[in-house]
């Protein structure tokens, strides 16, 4: 299929009147791999703006709603799927960055102004399951998954403590790095290190492979991929999964056929969609810079996407995986 330019795309549309005619021109099948997971009448939405920097978004489908944070706004925003409406769902939130649900459905949440990772409770109490290693704090904790064990693996690079903007201007103690937060003992494990800005994160369907994305490596920039060993709780290496030119990829998310969907930010602005054997094969293109995603809707086939001020979904031929 031949690349359409910018203005073929439509992202100029205006998104509270626009018609825009299916195919939805925003959608690019590079691959023919990538066709079954094109919805031909469905369109993109957008169904909120009003943020400074969206990110974190984790679909709650018993309650049909969607949470995200508004980092810089210092809140987490709710839309609620049966209305359309959008409230806040917590304010303050410490700067909150990745949200995630863990395998008991509670939202956990990484925090940049208090360094840490909290876990919300089901009567809505907030625990802290994770502020430092070895007597030393997080430097800012950005992104989380769950692996079927029910351990919580983040990153913990260094933007929350940059400057002001989101958190607290602060000197980082400790090296920027992929951490694993035991079910059990509610351990903190350093499990890999060496990665400049280690960012999004997420499994395969069938938890074998842990994808880290490194929003600080140089030109080609990098998205790695591990090899899960001893039963899920320790890394094997670590190899580059794909190079993505001059994107710089944030968040990323699988779906339930292994294909690995990341934000690609300032290069192209747009979600890639990279088949398990690494091949891009189809891109989602945004009107603002991405920042992450998830899969959510009754049958987890809607994609949500944080994108700079705003939230966009559409609806795709692709399931999510259940969780990560």
């Amino acid at each position: 299929m031949p690349s359409k330019n910018k203005a073929d795309r439509r992202l100029d549309r205006n998104w509270e009147t626009d018609i825009v005619a299916y195919p939805e021109p925003a959608v690019e099948v590079l691959d023919e791999r990538f066709q079954k997971y094109v919805v031909g009448n469905a369109g993109m939405e957008r169904i909120y703006t009003g943020c400074r920097w969206a990110e974190g978004p984790a679909w709650f489908g018993d309650g049909r709603y969607l949470l995200w944070s508004d980092i810089p706004n210092n809140r987490i925003l709710r839309w609620t799927e049966e209305t359309g409406s959008v409230s806040e769902y917590r304010k303050p939130s410490n700067n909150a960055n990745g949200n995630v649900r863990d395998r008991k459905g509670r939202l956990v949440t990484c925090e940049h102004l208090t360094r840490r990772v909290t876990r919300t409770e089901h009567d809505g109490t907030v625990n802290t399951i994770a502020s430092s290693f070895r007597n030393h704090p997080l430097n800012s904790p950005n992104d989380a998954a769950v692996h079927s064990d029910g351990a919580v693996w983040f990153t913990d690079p260094d933007y929350g403590i940059l400057n002001d903007y989101e958190g607290d201007k602060s000197e980082p103690e400790l090296s920027t790095a992929i951490y694993r937060i035991d079910p059990v003992d509610g351990s903190v494990e350093l499990k890999a290190s060496g990665i400049r800005k280690p960012n999004g994160i997420c499994f395969s369907p069938d938890f074998t492979k842990l994808y880290v994305s490194d929003s600080g490596s140089n030109n080609p920039k990098v998205i790695y991929v591990y090899e899960m060993t001893n039963e899920g709780t320790t890394l094997n290496g670590g190899k580059v999964f794909t190079e993505t030119g001059n994107d710089s990829t944030d968040g990323i998310r699988c779906d339930s056929d292994g294909n690995l969907w990341a934000s690609a930010q300032r290069g192209t602005n747009s979600i890639a969609i990279y088949s398990p054997e690494s091949d891009l094969i189809g891109r989602v293109y945004v009107p603002e810079v991405p920042s992450n995603l998830t899969f959510g809707g009754k049958k987890r086939n809607r994609l949500f996407i944080t994108a700079s001020q705003s939230v966009y979904s559409i609806y795709t031929g692709a399931k999510g995986a259940a969780l990560g």
